[in-house]
């Protein structure tokens, strides 16, 4: 009894985790990025703009914490073998591949665009996991989809705009950008649900080799990318000699990331894909949310009314797939029973 409590609380707690974890996290990434930090031989002001070397050490740290991670569970760390090597170096490259065409498409779009993209994310992975894998759902994972993606989008469109904000003018080439993201998004969430189940590999173990081969990815783009006088790497890492306060800015930023990624890793192996896009797409509207209520903002009734579509769509999911695990372990108990007499 106790045991079956403490499994229907493993989702929640991981939401809470998630949640947690990826707001600090984003108020870490606003104060490295934003902050002017002071050099320590001439004063002068400067602000830390390398993000691929924020992300490289982000992925350092993270194999880091995944590989105590497996340590304290007592898994069996080795070498994958050479199909899933593979497996583990694709995804990795995609998801690399994916976040440049997002930066990249920044340059051409404006922000509220990017992030009417983003709410749309649950989209491409049900569309890249049919395509690809061939992959269906029970009708309740399309129905929250779709309430999921409608919701967030008319919170996102309907958002009061900002009297004094200079907006940007979308262009097509910014929007397919943005598209090649969301599609590689999609590619590397439906990927790793298929190497789950393929290889039977733990959530830790995927999380370990994913950052290392990251890592290694970043690292040698930057190596290779720029030349030696305009090096990303040079540059940073003179950056932070000269203004090492950032460096406990910089590994607390990795530190918040490594420990979301035990949460996210832990549902995609658990819960899979959709339920994980799910829970990073609401997140920042339930932050809104917060935000609101905390500092007595308003809403306009229509994004009230989105809150309400998209809170609508979590609980059927949750309402269903509860009926549908109950349904399961029925089924499974009356065929233990019936192959006992």
């Amino acid at each position: 009894m106790a045991q079956g409590i403490l499994k229907y609380l493993e989702l929640p707690f991981c939401i809470v985790g998630i949640y947690g974890c990826y707001i600090t996290w984003g108020i870490l990434q606003e104060r490295v990025s934003t902050k002017s930090y002071p050099s320590n031989k001439t004063g002068e002001l400067g602000r830390f703009n390398y993000f691929i070397f924020l992300n490289l050490i982000q992925s350092i740290i993270t194999s880091i914490v995944a590989f105590f991670y497996l340590l304290s569970k007592g898994e069996r760390i080795s070498i994958p073998r050479k199909g899933l090597i593979y497996s583990y170096f694709l995804v990795a490259f995609i998801q690399s591949l994916a976040s440049q065409f997002g930066y990249n498409s920044l340059k051409y779009i404006n922000y509220p665009t990017m992030i009417l993209g983003k709410s749309c994310k649950l989209v491409p992975v049900v569309v890249m996991n049919f395509l690809l894998y061939q992959k269906k759902y029970p009708w309740n994972k399309y129905v929250t989809v779709v309430l999921v993606t409608v919701g967030v989008s008319l919170f996102t469109l309907l958002q009061p705009a900002k009297a004094n904000a200079a907006e940007k003018t979308n262009s097509i080439f910014g929007i397919v950008l943005l598209l090649i993201n969301l599609i590689l998004d999609g590619t590397t969430n439906s990927t790793q649900d298929k190497i789950f189940s393929k290889y039977k590999i733990t959530s830790s173990q995927m999380m370990l080799w994913m950052n290392v081969f990251s890592s290694i990815i970043m690292t040698g783009y930057l190596l290779a990318i720029h030349p030696l006088g305009n090096h990303e790497l040079v540059n940073a890492i003179s950056f932070v000699a000269e203004r090492p306060v950032i460096i406990k800015h910089i590994i607390l930023f990795g530190l918040c990331g490594a420990v979301g990624q035990v949460f996210i890793f832990y549902v995609l192996g658990n819960f899979g894909s959709i339920v994980l896009v799910t829970i990073t797409v609401t997140r920042k509207m339930i932050s809104i949310v917060m935000s609101v209520i905390w500092f007595k903002h308003k809403l306009v009734l229509g994004q009230w009314v989105a809150v309400g579509i998209v809170f609508a769509g979590i609980i059927l999911d949750t309402v269903v797939g509860i009926q549908q695990k109950r349904k399961k372990q029925e089924k499974s108990e009356k065929e233990k029973n019936n192959k006992k007499a």
